[in-house]
């Protein structure tokens, strides 16, 4: 198969949906289907749902699925769609047939929460997966540092439908060094760490990032692109600065408000109830008070 409009599509502003909840804790469908559609006609091409900013590990299999479903038909024609499975292998695959079935052309495969991975069994979980859809293009989340290039190169030349990567290591000379072991022109490489590290990722071999933020503002993530495509470092820092607060309010605590600040500037603009689910937690009022400034100064 030819993968190449994938991995275009992939070199971009890669979107990462938040999962609205209605009041009584479901998921709302028909605001899931608002935001989708803001996301698109705010110029987002590519959707990631059931990704971390999604709550992934917090929805059922038939959430996971509903999910996946309402992405595909809303984004139809408008944009690509990359699905996250994850968990067991059998789980995982039953995902990303599911997947394909319904009419996306990738699936983002979350780093395997298991306590023990060996490099080879890491092969072997994604190969497991990407064989059993090999019409769809295939992404390794990867968060580990230990992992090797050569592993990621071994796993490709048994499936050639893995095509892309979302590198998390917040270690841009570390990015740098594994993509080219890997095979720098021979996988997409998306900084899967978002507006704070890409600059820093694209300087080294990125030419896509992934964003939660753009939930919020799809401009703003879209104009850093813009600069980085560009080379335009002096442009990309310019926003970097704009944003960084709003970042680094995600980042506190290993992460552990990465979405509730995100569903918290939603709230804020009147498109999304503010409540997650466990291990999530709501943001302390002080807080929603300093989010609420910083989407102020976007001027949204």
């Amino acid at each position: 198969m030819d993968f190449s409009p994938l991995k275009a599509a992939l070199a971009d502003v890669v979107a990462i949906p938040v999962t609205p909840f209605a009041e009584d804790g479901s998921i709302d469908v028909a605001n899931h289907r608002a935001l989708t559609r803001r996301l698109l006609d705010g110029g987002v091409r590519i959707v990631t749902p059931n990704g971390n900013t999604g709550e992934f590990y917090a929805l059922t299999p038939d959430e996971q699925r509903l999910v996946t479903e309402l992405t595909v038909e809303e984004a139809a024609g408008r944009a690509t769609v990359l699905v996250g499975v994850g968990h067991d292998v059998p789980a995982a695959v039953a995902a990303a047939e599911h997947a394909a079935r319904a009419g996306a052309a990738m699936v983002m495969v979350h780093q395997p929460v298991h306590p023990y991975v060996a490099q080879e069994g890491w092969i072997d979980y994604h190969r497991a997966i990407a064989e059993a859809v090999p019409e769809l293009g295939v992404v390794p989340y990867i968060r580990n540092p230990l992992l090797a290039g050569d592993r990621l190169a071994a796993l490709a030349d048994s499936c050639p439908n893995v095509i892309g990567v979302k590198y998390a290591v917040p270690d841009a000379a570390r990015f740098g060094a594994f993509a080219r072991d890997a095979g720098l022109e021979r996988f997409v490489w998306v900084a899967g760490l978002a507006e704070l590290y890409a600059p820093s990722y694209f300087a080294t071999g990125a030419t896509g990032f992934t964003s939660g933020l753009v939930n919020v503002a799809p401009a703003v993530s879209l104009d850093m692109l813009e600069a980085l495509r560009a080379g335009d470092y002096v442009a990309a820092m310019k926003v970097w600065e704009r944003i960084r607060r709003f970042e680094e309010l995600r980042a506190e605590e290993q992460s552990a408000n990465n979405v509730t600040v995100v569903k918290e500037a939603l709230s804020v603009l009147g498109l999304c109830r503010r409540e997650v689910r466990a291990p999530s937690r709501v943001l302390p009022e002080e807080r929603r008070t300093e989010v609420a400034e910083q989407i102020a100064a976007w001027a949204l």
